[in-house]
């Protein structure tokens, strides 16, 4: 954890040297600006086709940095990571509002999940109908349905009665 501690250090440094915000980082390069976190955070891995856009939108990145940056993540965070208000109000929306998500989710696509696989998310700010900045928030994932669990479905089942 030391050293992804280290490395997560290292490029936060590179991005703040070059005085781009994740959003602008993210137009270069062509991703979500919240996945550009997530791969200078090591919370994502970086592509072969991506890795020449990243080092062009942040020349200071080493080989080294690219280099450990394609392997694929630990990914994990810190249990105190709630504590921050930004974190926790997330998550207080994501439990108050759950529920009646849930609801709708199944509703309009059956018994099922929202991936957090295939799945996209960014950040954007906009001016309210009052005038005031709002955070707007996008989740988009792949809709992943549940299964009857059929033995006949089975594969591993399938195999030996070969």
């Amino acid at each position: 954890m030391e050293n992804k501690a280290n490395m997560v250090a290292s490029l936060m440094s590179v991005k703040q040297k070059s005085g781009k915000t994740f959003s602008q980082i993210a137009e270069e390069t062509g991703l979500t600006n919240v996945y550009v976190a997530q791969l200078l955070r090591r919370q994502a891995q970086l592509k072969p086709e991506t890795a020449p856009k990243l080092k062009a939108a942040l020349p200071l990145l080493s080989d080294q940095q690219i280099h450990e940056m394609m392997v694929a993540p630990l990914r994990s965070y810190d249990p105190n990571l709630i504590q921050d208000p930004t974190v926790y109000r997330l998550n207080e929306a994501v439990m108050h509002f759950g529920e009646s998500i849930k609801e709708i989710v199944n509703e309009e696509f059956g018994d099922g999940i929202m991936s957090a696989i295939d799945f996209f998310c960014s950040v954007d700010k906009i001016k309210g109908v009052d005038g005031k900045d709002r955070v707007v928030l996008t989740f988009d994932g792949k809709y992943l349905p549940h299964t009857e669990q059929k033995t006949e479905h089975m594969v591993s089942r399938l195999m030996r009665k070969e």
